[in-house]
């Protein structure tokens, strides 16, 4: 059994891609691989086989591999309640939340689920492909470290290091990052590999030549810029938007201090029929077919962030005018008439008005419901799936005119009386074509294109084997993953 770990100079460097096209390099060679983030922060996520939480990023990872999320992928969660703090999912189960400080303290604790979660995974899996947080060189987080080597270190794996040379200073990074570590870490590393690349790869060879000398490790490749290429965000906010037909439906999102699961926009945001924009604190709030409003990991907190942002008056005005408005989970209880958190699970306890737009209010409760689900949207009776993950249990009258009737015999959120607003706890139902289609048609979008999302991850994970293949030393990477 064989466990390879990708560790990166910065965030952002290209780990989660790496991983996920090691993943299926690795299971269209037929080799049993098995996806592992040790600690992750993020609040972009998915619901496990399992019935657990694990980021969003190990999800993907698993499709690349061909199997279905587990927890034991993503054992240690870190979901931001505040800027210091954090609610702490162990094995897809929310347990605390705690400051910085005392999570400083708990990672002993941590520790024990991430080892066992990689027991369990090497003893069913030839190949453990694990993917680092952040940088393994944050000198202040260095003790007691779960994320990068100090799991490395552990469990007794190789690592690569991988680095964007689209940042700038590539060179410094790779070489930095490594003088940073101690002589047992830097021994680990068995390869660099650079990312994001430009040009003309001659152009780069002195430096790849130096690079070696200078460290004595290898350079397993260089992988290319590309700039179409999609896989759903880790936790930063995709805006890039493909071509757009000439037609299309306006729809924007405000960005909430606490946005959560951002990724139910990318099947908008790739849609050739739909210009979706993304409104930031200070930003004018431009005329739209659709808005919609997101998840939060603070719902009362991002309320009254909505209100500060004058979008109370706008969402007013912009219904007086015809237009559609469509709220998912946190988005959802924001569309009642109050939120309740009388255990102060995501702030202060106490409890906030609502828009008042849908007849029901929401109580938080420490018990999360997390399921993946399937049904029918009222909207032409279309097919849905996706997944809920929310602390909050919703009542009220609104609830009789349900917006989607799931499967297991039960309803899911609400519809205004005249059409105008839609409610719903479900996370991923664009990625459904059909209803989809038909939310944009409800929308003001008469003739829709369907789009398969799933097709176009698919394809794009498959693009991602294809550059590991053309542009890195796979015979290489074959002695590391434990194969040759």
């Amino acid at each position: 059994m064989s466990t390879l770990m990708v560790q990166g100079t910065t965030s952002d460097a290209g780990k989660s891609t790496l991983v996920t096209a090691l993943c299926r390099w690795l299971s269209r060679q037929g080799v049993r691989v098995v996806p592992f983030k040790p600690q992750n922060m993020a609040l972009n996520s998915a619901v496990t086989a399992d019935g657990g939480e694990i980021g969003r990023a190990q999800a993907v990872q698993a499709q690349a591999a061909g199997l279905l999320p587990h927890t034991d992928m993503n054992p240690v969660l870190l979901k931001p309640n505040s800027d210091t703090g954090a609610q702490v999912i162990i094995h897809g189960r929310a347990v605390t939340s705690m400051n910085a400080v005392a999570y400083h303290d708990y990672k002993a604790i941590a520790m024990q689920a991430v080892l066992a979660s990689h027991q369990r995974l090497s003893a069913a899996y030839p190949v453990v492909m694990v993917e680092g947080a952040g940088s393994p060189a944050e000198i202040n987080l260095r003790a007691g470290d779960i994320a990068n080597m100090g799991f490395a270190e552990a469990v007794d794996c190789p690592v690569l290091l991988i680095a964007d040379i689209n940042r700038g200073g590539v060179f410094a990074h790779l070489v930095g990052t490594l003088e940073l570590l101690s002589p047992s870490e830097q021994a680990r590393i068995k390869g660099f590999i650079i990312n994001r690349f430009r040009g003309d790869l001659a152009l780069l060879r002195s430096g790849l030549d130096w690079l070696e000398q200078r460290t004595g490790k290898p350079v397993i490749g260089v992988l290319p810029y590309v700039s179409d290429l999609h896989l759903e965000a880790e936790d930063g906010l995709d805006q890039r938007q493909v071509d757009k037909a000439d037609q299309v439906l306006n729809v924007v999102v405000p960005v909430l201090p606490r946005i959560s699961n951002h990724t139910d926009f990318d099947p908008l945001r790739l849609h050739p029929q739909v210009d979706l924009r993304f409104i930031g604190p200070g930003q004018a709030i431009p005329a739209a077919d659709l808005i919609i409003l997101p998840g939060s990991k603070s719902v009362r907190g991002d309320l009254a962030y909505l209100r500060e942002q004058g979008w109370d008056t706008a969402i007013q005005r912009h219904l007086r005018y015809g237009g559609k408005v469509l709220g998912i989970c946190g988005g959802l209880q924001m569309l009642g008439e109050q939120v309740h958190d009388p255990l102060g699970l995501e702030g202060t306890p106490g409890t906030s008005a609502g828009f008042g737009l849908l007849a029901l209010s929401t109580a938080l409760e420490q018990e999360k419901q997390l399921r993946n689900v399937r049904g029918r949207l009222v909207l032409e009776d279309a097919a849905v799936s996706g997944y809920e993950i929310h602390a909050g249990v919703t009542v009220g009258a609104a609830l009789e005119q349900p917006a989607v009737y799931l499967d297991d015999g039960r309803c899911d959120g609400a519809r205004s009386a005249d059409g105008q607003v839609l409610g719903t706890y479900l996370h991923g139902l664009f990625e459904s074509p059909r209803a989809c289609a038909a939310l944009l048609r409800w929308a003001g979008l008469a003739q829709v294109r369907e789009v398969d999302y799933h097709a176009l991850r698919e394809r794009d994970i498959e693009r991602l084997a294809d550059l590991v293949e053309n542009h890195l030393d796979t015979d290489r990477l074959r002695q590391l993953c434990g194969l040759e």
